[in-house]
């Protein structure tokens, strides 16, 4: 059920600015605009037509596209507050929402900041910190060490002690970031300087605590709420156990199988680690849970609205933006403990949309949607998102598109309607994660509700399965919509021509010149794209024209023909008939390209390039940048001897760090880049002279 904005609640502010960027100041304009609050939206150079931006009631610029020049610099941020009069900052989550200095300016600012006050962000922002005033709160906490003491030495000795597997955590971590774990002794070292190196471009600061690793653990969330007159309750659970590089990919709420005795118990563990620190606002509990033996410990907690927060809307039927701006405005909570459970009802799921290959490691990607195509929304179903068709999924930021969020009476309707929901996704211009978020909602642990965090790890053969010879049924249905979209547009081109003739005797006034010209039967040819790092797969369409717009076509040698006609075509989607398939869809041009969106997959069909036209180098020749990004580390330098997979290069994008290792022996020719350079994605950096094995 969508969240409802309660009308009936005391006014909050006249002017709110949201201090973020997509579709978190999508979300806060949203409900402000229900609640008759003015916005004012700030936006860096490369947001200028950004969806945020164009709804807003103001919109300023702040900066240059890296956060760190705009979106994180707080002094511009209260700028435009005091320009336009806005009275509360909404930080949203990411950016500055976590920043205690920031939370502090804004109150000498005399503008309200929409969070906890800068003591409960200190607090809960170091992980160290949180654990001990959590345990004197009698919130159980991990086994581990959260100490003063950053040396090597001690983190060694402290690591033998706790014993492998562990965790190396940043002490201000969040988002997965400066987070490593390690199996054995003699990985520490390594592990230890890639979580530091990572925690200090993140957040300035290269303490690590260290941790107990449950090997079995469910990542169970509270969503928390509190006001300045002491209240706290919590808004259900949500599992968050699927995740890859540590960051959430699909959300549920409630978790399942959760007792009614095991929730009042965590709930209250949550509402307490609230209290304990004075908080204010939205905020969220984390815990990891041991499958084995039903102990939960806390992890951390968010102090912020988190991406996943629609889930808890949807199944308690309350705006947690509309409750954010209510009890900074200074009311009571408006609604007690005991509401709360009563109203709860239903299952919800969220999906994030990321540009990312899974196929590939889940590599974030960066470009222009050339085409988005969003499904139908309504009071079960929402698209959370900030991005539209021309819009560019940049480099600077975090690569999700869209939030997929699901309401069902049952688990079993919410997971049947994402499904459903995310057939319905059309992206083009970058790769997503779309096909691998059905294979996860449709594996059968998941569907039983028997998830961990090493889900995509334990089930990898099952989320991947490995392409076959040949083609599927499915790859040469959308072969031949394919060829049936090419010749309709080579049949739109040819309408065209004859209409610009004026000589009606001319036998290129009509169509029929086309029988003079096209043979009866011809063959195109595509080359079919595959995911990951696949070489794309030949494919050969005969095609047949019988005449009356009737075709058969075949695809590949010694298959069967096949008669493909369109029946209908209604809400943008064709019905195309493809020998006894009946298949709902369509067929999407960009460029060379024919993107064919069928049974619920995209299906990319590219017409081949002369080969002079690809001027990229074997993979043997050197090494390409994996995606477009900064040179954070340089490991190799011209006449350096390296062996198959030795580092040579760390690429940083989208706030993650991405290891460039060597494809085969060799010796270092040239570097074509240097530490902090932005690179292209897919470009040479490194070339070298192979060494015969």
């Amino acid at each position: 059920m969508r969240a409802l904005v309660d009308k009936s609640l005391p006014p909050t502010f006249n002017k709110i600015l949201i201090a973020n960027r997509g579709e978190i100041a999508c979300r806060v304009i949203r409900t402000a605009r229900e609640l008759g609050v003015k916005t004012v939206a700030v936006y860096s150079d490369a947001d200028v037509h950004a969806e945020h931006v164009q709804i807003a009631d103001e919109a300023y610029r702040i900066g240059n596209p890296p956060a760190a020049e705009s979106y994180l610099i707080g002094e511009k941020i209260l700028e435009v507050a005091a320009k336009t009069g806005a009275e509360a900052i909404h930080p949203g989550y990411g950016f500055l929402s976590e920043n205690a200095d920031f939370a502090d300016a804004c109150a000498e600012a005399n503008v309200k900041f929409i969070g906890p006050p800068s003591s409960a962000i200190k607090a809960m922002g170091s992980k160290s910190a949180s654990k001990i005033i959590m345990t004197e709160a009698k919130v159980p906490v991990v086994p581990g060490y959260h100490g003063e003491d950053q040396s090597e030495r001690k983190l060694i000795e402290e690591s033998k002690k706790i014993g492998f597997p562990l965790m190396i955590k940043a002490v201000l971590g969040g988002g997965g970031k400066g987070m490593r774990i390690v199996h054995s002794e003699e990985q520490f070292l390594d592990m230890l300087h890639a979580a530091k190196r990572e925690s200090m471009k993140s957040f300035k600061d290269d303490n690590v605590l260290l941790e107990r690793y449950i090997e079995r653990p469910r990542h169970i969330e509270f969503q928390v709420f509190a006001d300045q007159h002491g209240d706290a309750v919590h808004l259900f659970e949500r599992d968050c156990s699927v995740q890859r590089r540590h960051q959430k990919v699909l959300e549920e709420a409630p978790a399942p199988g959760m007792s009614s005795e095991l929730r009042a118990a965590m709930g209250e563990s949550a509402v307490n680690a609230a209290k304990a620190v004075g908080y204010e606002g939205a905020g969220t509990v984390e815990f990891i849970f041991d499958a084995v033996t039903n102990d939960y410990f806390f992890m951390e907690m968010n102090t912020r609205l988190q991406v996943e927060h629609p889930v808890s809307e949807m199944i308690t039927k309350r705006d947690l933006v509309q409750w954010q701006l209510h009890v900074a405005k200074g009311h009571p909570l408006p609604a007690t403990q005991d509401s709360i459970d009563r109203s709860v009802t239903g299952h919800a799921i969220e999906a994030r949309i990321y540009a990312e290959d899974p196929e590939n490691g889940f590599l974030p990607a960066v470009g222009r949607l050339k085409h988005v195509r969003y499904p139908q929304t309504d009071g079960t179903l929402r698209v959370e998102t900030g991005i539209k068709t021309g819009d560019e999924v940049s480099m600077f930021y975090d690569p999700m598109i869209a939030k997929l969020v699901v309401w069902g009476n049952t688990r079993k309707a919410a997971l049947d309607k994402c499904d459903q929901a995310l057939e319905n996704f059309q992206i083009i211009g970058t790769p997503t994660n779309i096909s691998f978020l059905r294979r996860c909602l449709n594996h059968p642990e998941f569907i039983n509700g028997s998830v961990e965090t090493n889900f995509i790890e334990q089930y990898l053969s099952d989320l991947f399965p490995e392409k076959g010879e040949g083609l599927t049924p499915n790859e040469r249905t959308a072969a031949c919509m394919a060829a049936h979209r090419l010749l309709e547009e080579m049949e739109r081109k040819a309408e065209a021509k004859a209409k610009e003739s004026a000589d009606a005797r001319s036998p290129w006034f009509s169509r029929q010149h086309e029988r003079l010209i096209m043979p009866s039967s011809f063959s195109i040819e595509f080359n079919l794209q595959n995911s990951g790092e696949a070489a794309p797969t030949p494919v050969e369409v005969t095609v047949t024209d019988l005449g009356d717009g009737k075709l058969r076509m075949r695809v590949g040698e010694g298959e069967e023909e096949v008669e493909v006609h369109r029946i209908s075509q209604s809400d943008g989607l064709d019905l195309i008939k493809v020998g006894e398939v009946a298949c709902k869809g369509n067929v999407v041009p960009n460029g060379s390209e024919l993107h064919v969106f069928a049974f619920g997959e995209r299906f990319c069909f590219d017409l081949p390039q002369a080969s002079f036209l690809n001027s990229e180098m074997e993979a043997g020749d050197g090494c390409l940048s994996p995606m477009s990004g900064k040179i954070v580390k340089l490991l190799a330098s011209p006449g350096q001897e390296f062996s198959k997979g030795e580092q040579l290069l760390i690429v940083e994008a989208m706030k993650m760090e991405h290891v460039v290792k060597a494809p085969r022996d060799g010796t270092v020719k040239e570097v074509m880049c240097a530490e902090g350079d932005f690179v292209e994605g897919k470009k040479l950096v490194i070339s070298f002279d192979p060494i015969d094995e």
